[in-house]
């Protein structure tokens, strides 16, 4: 008989992170660097007036809001890690449009291998180093510079170069926690940028409670009961699988002959994982910030109605988000899972999916497979982002503002994919373990 491990318990997995020196030190390294960032989200950028500052922005909550959980509150306390891992967020999702779109960096992704996925990581890196360059610039000069306490060039300058080493400090410190550490290190640092504005978001509803009674206590409820749907919905959408049955003809290796095998090859249902429900919200969230940019007040008053999950058009927000997600999860499959690739690597195993014909017709299966997995997939997203923040706002319970479905499908996503990476690394110093022996 052929054994089998399991999975092991999360009791296990604790006890074997303890042991593993080499686990270890890649947790010490992820909660080390989590800290530091933590701690520089409250180095303050000199010259500005704070307090006419936080006047302004509490009006104008809505534009800051998504933004500011993402970098962790530093919009608000206007630290030089403001711009957090936004930058590079942004230079992603260039790179990856454009890789579709530019033959060179297509070969670089599919025929280059190791060097030349070190190639694309190098341009992202360029390329956001150009975008917090122009985002730094942009916001010293549109809008922080009326705080000033000396605007003009010299306070612009300043402020442009400290958000830009502070956005290029964040990139640095998230590969180093996708290098050396545990779990995608610009994914863990809005997990915990959302994390930490938790706190603030639950001392406001406890005070709502307070005030506001029985008819708030029943309102407030209700939405924790669609807050835990909702992540027992993500949970599904994220390892829902389907399972493709694989067989694996008869062969002859010397004079033994191996029987006919079975497998199956897993197609996930959200092929992007996290990443779709990230890029959309920061793409939603540019078109806030460049209006406030522009001071002009009819651009803002339209941005706000149609491109603010708060404003006086939720539907037309709603179907944008709706729109973004679906894009970007067919955008993801495309890039993690190519059909034409999968069906020749089936064929030169020798392997064939039963009832297809092997070659172009395996191929179009699987894309059909796949497409209709994907438009699943990305539907039940977006209502799941979409269902949340509606009944957030019909409830009146505004405690939860731009801490709605979108963060908790970050911080699920997030935590799920962490774990799992967490248990490959046990399972494999469990093998390491038994080798030895």
């Amino acid at each position: 008989m052929i054994s089998r491990d399991k999975a092991p318990t999360a009791q296990e997995t604790f006890m074997q992170m303890a042991q593993a020196a080499g686990l270890r030190g890649r947790l010490l390294v992820t909660v080390g660097i989590l800290i530091l960032i933590r701690l520089g989200i409250y180095l303050p950028i000199p010259g500005i007036n704070r307090d006419l500052f936080h006047q302004a922005i509490q009006g104008n909550s809505a534009i800051f809001g998504l933004l500011d959980i993402f970098s962790g509150r530093g919009l608000s306390t206007l630290g030089v890690f403001a711009l957090g891992i936004l930058p590079y967020i942004n230079a992603s999702i260039i790179i990856q449009l454009l890789t579709t779109a530019i033959p060179a960096l297509e070969n670089l992704q599919k025929n280059e291998g190791e060097a030349g996925r070190r190639k694309i990581s190098q341009i992202t890196r360029y390329v956001s180093l150009g975008w917090a360059i122009i985002q730094s610039t942009a916001f010293s000069t549109f809008f922080l510079q009326q705080f000033a306490k000396e605007p003009g060039p010299i306070f612009v300058a300043e402020t442009a170069i400290a958000l830009t080493a502070g956005s290029m400090f964040v990139m640095w410190a998230s590969e180093l926690i996708t290098e050396r550490g545990i779990g995608n290190g610009a994914s863990l640092l809005i997990f915990v940028n959302i994390v930490a504005s938790l706190p603030k978001s639950l001392g406001d509803t406890i005070d709502l409670v307070q005030v506001g009674g029985r008819e708030i206590v029943g309102r407030v409820i209700v939405l924790v009961l669609v807050f835990l749907a909702t992540i027992v919905g993500i949970v599904f959408v994220q390892e829902g699988t389907r399972r493709i049955p694989i067989i694996s003809a008869r062969r002859q290796v010397g004079r033994r002959v191996l029987a006919e095998q079975r497998s199956y090859l897993p197609l996930r249902l959200n092929q992007g994982g996290v990443m779709p429900i990230i890029f959309a919200a920061a793409i939603l969230s540019l078109p806030l910030l460049l209006a406030n940019f522009t001071k002009n007040p009819d651009l803002i008053r339209i941005v706000n109605t149609y491109l603010s999950p708060g404003g006086s058009a939720p539907w037309a927000y709603s179907l944008i988000y709706l729109v973004s997600i679906v894009f970007f999860s067919y955008f993801y499959s495309s890039l993690i899972l190519n059909p034409v690739d999968v069906a020749q690597n089936l064929k030169k195993m020798g392997s064939s999916i039963p009832g297809v014909r092997p070659g172009k017709t395996t191929s179009e299966y699987i894309e059909r497979v796949t497409n209709r997995l994907t438009f699943l997939g990305a539907i039940f997203l977006g209502l799941v982002a979409i269902i949340p923040t509606a009944v957030e706002s019909s409830l009146g319970v505004p405690t939860f503002k731009g801490l709605g479905a979108t963060s908790l499908l970050i911080l699920v996503g997030v935590a799920i994919d962490t774990a799992k990476q967490v248990q490959t690394y046990v399972i494999s110093q469990r093998y390491e373990g038994m080798v030895k022996q």
